[in-house]
């Protein structure tokens, strides 16, 4: 017997239709709702930004024991590859977990790698042919490139100035 089995008023709960029918709504848009194409793009992101980064950290590793003339400004343009990567990879996390978004390796076959993806609650798998995947970070390694050669003009432009 609870604390409220005595009490006449909790018998007869009222509830409004049209207050069901938007607290259902809600919940419906909050647990499963298919991604956006900005979130798949984000959910392309989150697998392909750690490969660059391990990408990245084995040129650094390699040009450490190396003895070439330009060893510092690889170096250095390879830290500010790494250190632009890295905040992307700490934005888009937070943007996924705000969004409610988790991304989990599956499996790979052949030449396949399947992520599994939940979405508010809607799973599905997402898969990454190798060579696409390569391409796509040759892409972004010449974008994270030309920003660091624009942010160069910009300081020689105001240094002469």
């Amino acid at each position: 017997m609870s604390k409220l089995d005595g009490n006449e008023r909790w018998k007869s709960k009222m509830l409004l239709t049209e207050h069901q029918e938007q607290y259902d709504q809600r919940i419906m848009d909050k647990t499963s709702s298919m991604p956006t194409e900005e979130e798949y793009h984000m959910i392309r992101d989150y697998v392909l930004l750690p490969y660059m980064l391990t990408m990245v950290q084995k040129g650094v590793d390699e040009l450490q024991g190396s003895t070439g003339v330009l060893k510092k400004l690889h170096l250095v343009t390879s830290k500010l590859v790494m250190d632009r990567i890295s905040e992307d990879i700490y934005h888009l996390r937070r943007e996924m977990s705000r969004r409610n978004i988790k991304v989990l390796q599956d499996d790979q076959v052949d030449l396949v790698v399947y992520y599994k993806y939940i979405c508010r609650g809607y799973e599905n798998k997402m898969g990454f042919v190798r060579e696409v995947m390569r391409s796509e970070i040759s892409k972004r390694f010449t974008a994270y490139i030309q920003g660091i050669i624009e942010q160069l003009k910009v300081t020689k432009e105001t240094r002469k100035d």
